[in-house]
């Protein structure tokens, strides 16, 4: 059965990354929940998907800039709540029979990733009990070779989509290159479609994830075809179309 994963919480219901956005797909019964991180220059760990505040908070420039001072005074647009950080976030996802834990780890503002990262989120996921229903994911394989470094037993997740795999000469060649770094390969849908022959050749389909699907007619698609894994904004729609595919 495809296991579907709420992206950045489930960002067409409720403000992306946000504790509210959480919390309630967590009551939606999703597999997975995805969220993102980044590191400021002050040593906090942020659940946010821009490395610049302008797009999803009440406040502009970078990211990495962001005081703990400065971020409790901030608010995300349409809430009353701050940036959170991870651990914020795990204390509300951290419980038993919780969902599993797709956690994207970002880049800069420069697309370089932040030193020590991977250690750090780590150790978090370690702190709250989670990391053994957790994915550390990025598009970066430098940064899932760190996470295999120090944490070999917590599950990696690597995306694509058509722009990444060209700079990395071509889908076969970035999937040769993954096999055996990644347990889930995350590819966009449109890659999807376009490599579909190739991809299925080569990657087993519990092994994929599908991402990011909103409209009934690309999630039915997709569920028809049993992939392993379906991101998408409204992950409640992902879910009742699920039960019909499998009733």
């Amino acid at each position: 059965m495809t296991k579907i994963i709420g992206h950045r919480g489930a960002r067409n219901l409720w403000p992306e990354n946000s504790l509210t956005g959480f919390r309630h797909a967590m009551r939606l019964g999703v597999d997975a929940i995805e969220f993102d991180v980044h590191l400021t220059d002050s040593g906090e760990l942020l659940v946010i998907h821009d490395a610049t505040l302008d797009r999803t908070v009440r406040a502009t420039g970078p990211l990495r800039r962001l005081t703990p001072e400065a971020r409790a005074t901030t608010r995300l647009r349409d809430t009353d709540e701050s940036v959170p950080t991870l651990a914020d976030v795990l204390a509300v996802l951290a419980s038993t029979d919780g969902p599993r834990l797709h956690v994207e780890i970002k880049l800069d503002e420069a697309g370089s990733p932040y030193p020590n990262i991977a250690r750090r989120i780590a150790e978090e996921l370690q702190r709250f009990g989670v990391d053994n229903r957790a994915h550390l994911t990025s598009f970066d394989t430098s940064v899932l070779t760190d996470c295999r470094r120090h944490v070999p037993h917590v599950a990696r997740l690597v995306s694509v989509n058509a722009d990444w795999a060209a700079r990395h000469g071509g889908l076969a060649a970035f999937l040769a290159a993954v096999d055996s770094l990644a347990e889930i390969v995350a590819i966009h849908h449109e890659l999807m479609a376009a490599e579909w022959e190739l991809i299925r050749t080569t990657v087993p389909p519990e092994r994929l994830c599908v991402w990011t699907l909103n409209e009934e007619a690309q999630i039915r698609y997709w569920l028809d075809r049993g992939i392993g894994h379906l991101t998408s904004d409204r992950p409640d729609l992902a879910l009742r179309l699920r039960d019909t595919v499998t009733t």
